[in-house]
């Protein structure tokens, strides 16, 4: 309720499908949460976990009966859970299923949640249990759950047709509407884990769009998985010098730069810097573009000696290549930025 009141300080017509977005909800789902906590408490019902816990469709099973459980509604009108065959003497507490499935998810899978500037309760979680989870069977009380993990991402023809064409809608939409693009790629990586999926070039690519989405919106930490499966799948399926590789790990290095894992960050430009040598040449621009990246992360580090002393280098190689190039201009703005910031400090390097 406080990111939706946030963004109406912002602008007055649609916070609630904002903040659905950022969210990848329903904006129905997050009207009602809305509604319901802006009314005021009827004085027969409590307005307590007042929120919508149902779970999406077909995933609940009864342990007895093998069959899908029904949306029911208990005694004192909260949500719950029945068996189509009423095999079971009352339904089963839907908000309690919810916390339990969440924190599931948040313990084992948090990658999967999209990104928030605050905690993501477990309720919210559980809206997401159909992107990991094959089946949840549900025992004799809403704390007896057996979890089925999807051990891969679902493929097919007809499933890679949809997912392909909702990372070239995200793509489409990422400059104007970054926050439905990211929606679209989540929704397209459904039952994806980063950290073991297979190499597979339509889920590096909508990560790796993900990963720059991610970044560009400011979460960096949630970046890293995503350009670390786009950078290991890219390479598992061409080779480390190809060009889409060479995308990849530059992404990669730049998550982990805007992580402030700066030693990461390091070797992994030390790492482009090499292949572009091999492959595009020691006086190519995208070269010495990456070496003085590279100069920027020694900067980072505290190696300012390291630093200025391989950009300088970089400039020079850089204005004798590459005449007129803008970039140069940036690059010396850098170093300038960097003997003040060693001035500022009261450092006394030998160099010059």
């Amino acid at each position: 309720m406080q990111r939706v009141a946030d963004a109406r300080t912002v602008k007055a017509y649609g916070a609630v499908t904002t903040v659905a977005r950022q969210l990848n909800l329903d904006p129905r789902l997050v009207q009602k949460w809305v509604t319901k906590a802006t009314a005021p408490p009827q004085p027969d019902r409590p307005a307590a976990n007042s929120w919508e816990t149902y779970l999406p469709a077909g995933l609940l099973h009864c342990t007895f009966c093998h069959q899908p459980m029904t949306h029911a509604e208990l005694q004192d009108s909260r949500q719950g859970y029945q068996c189509q065959a009423s095999c079971r003497p009352r339904p089963l507490d839907a908000a309690a299923i919810a916390d339990t499935i969440g924190r599931a998810i948040l313990r084992h899978t948090p990658r999967i949640i999209p990104a928030t500037s605050t905690p993501t309760p477990p309720h919210l979680a559980a809206t997401h249990a159909h992107r990991v989870l094959a089946r949840i069977t549900i025992g004799t009380t809403s704390a007896d759950i057996r979890l089925t993990w999807r051990a891969a991402p679902l493929t097919g023809p007809g499933v890679d047709t949809k997912r392909a064409q909702a990372v070239a809608s995200a793509r489409h939409l990422a400059l104007d509407d970054p926050l439905r693009a990211l929606r679209l790629l989540h929704d397209s990586l459904t039952g994806t884990d980063p950290a073991t999926a297979p190499a597979h070039p339509l889920f590096a690519d909508a990560a790796a769009l993900l990963a720059e989405l991610q970044l560009r919106l400011g979460y960096p930490s949630d970046a890293i998985a995503w350009a670390t499966y786009a950078h290991r799948s890219t390479v598992q399926l061409h080779s480390p010098t190809h060009s889409r590789s060479l995308q990849a790990l530059r992404l990669h290095a730049v998550a982990h730069r805007r992580a402030g894992h700066h030693q990461r960050a390091y070797h992994l430009y030390r790492q482009l810097g090499e292949h572009l040598v091999t492959t595009n040449g020691p006086h190519a621009q995208r070269t010495l573009a990456t070496h003085a990246a590279t100069a920027l992360v020694l900067h980072d580090l505290g190696h300012c000696q390291a630093a200025r002393t391989l950009l300088a280098d970089t400039i020079t190689t850089h204005r004798r290549h590459h005449p007129d190039h803008p970039a140069t201009a940036r690059m010396t703005q850098h170093l300038t930025r960097i003997w003040n910031d060693c001035a500022t400090k009261g450092h006394h390097h030998q160099d010059t």
